[in-house]
C-alpha cells in the first residue's frame, strides 16, 4: 500500500511542477513585457496570447491534484443541517462522485473542439500556434479531473478512512 502512495505522490508532483514552471515563465513574460513597454515603448506584441496559453496550462495542471486532495473552495453553509443528521461523509462521497461523473461532459466537449480546430487549421495570432493543442491539454486534464473526482467520491463512500478528513 505505501508503494502505492508512493507512485500517487509523485504522479502528482508533475503536473504541479508543470503549473510551477508556467507560473515562473509567466511572471518572467511580465516582468519583461512591463519593463519594454515602459523604458522602449516596445510591448512584447505576443504577450496576452502567451498569458491566455499559461493561464490555461496553470488551471487546467492543477485541477486533477486540488480535486483529488479536496483542496479546492467549498462553501458549507449547510453542513451543520447534515452533520447532525449524520450524512455529512455519504452526502459528500455522492456530492464528488456526481461532480466526477458530471466533468466528463465538458472534456469530451472539449476533445471535440479540440478536433475542430485541428481541422479548421485554427493558430493563435502572433505565434501561430496550433490552438487544438491547448485545447486537447485541457480536455484531458479535465477528463483525469472527472476520474479523479468519481474515484475519491467511491472511496469516500466505502472506504472512509483511506482519505484524510475532507473537511479541514
Amino acid at each position: 500500500m505505501k508503494s502505492i502512495a508512493r507512485v500517487l505522490k509523485r504522479l502528482t508532483e508533475l503536473p504541479m511542477l508543470l503549473a510551477a514552471a508556467t507560473l515562473f515563465i509567466l511572471m518572467v513574460l511580465t516582468f519583461a513585457d512591463v519593463i519594454m513597454r515602459s523604458t522602449f515603448s516596445a510591448p512584447i506584441e505576443a504577450a496576452t496570447e502567451l498569458t491566455r496559453i499559461a493561464m490555461a496550462i496553470i488551471v487546467f495542471s492543477a485541477l486533477p491534484i486540488v480535486s483529488g486532495r479536496a483542496d479546492h473552495i467549498v462553501v458549507d453553509l449547510l453542513d451543520p443541517l447534515f452533520r447532525k443528521a449524520g450524512i455529512e461523509r455519504i452526502l459528500d462521497g455522492l456530492i464528488t462522485l456526481a461532480c466526477g461523473v458530471l466533468l466528463v461532459w465538458p472534456a469530451m466537449r472539449s476533445f471535440d473542439l479540440a478536433e475542430r480546430a485541428k481541422s479548421y487549421g485554427d493558430l493563435t495570432e502572433y505565434l501561430s500556434i496550433p490552438v487544438f493543442y491547448i485545447t486537447w491539454f485541457i480536455a484531458l486534464m479535465t477528463l483525469v479531473t472527472a476520474v479523479t473526482m468519481a474515484l475519491r467520491g467511491i472511496v469516500i463512500l466505502f472506504k472512509p478512512g483511506l482519505l484524510r478528513d475532507t473537511h479541514d
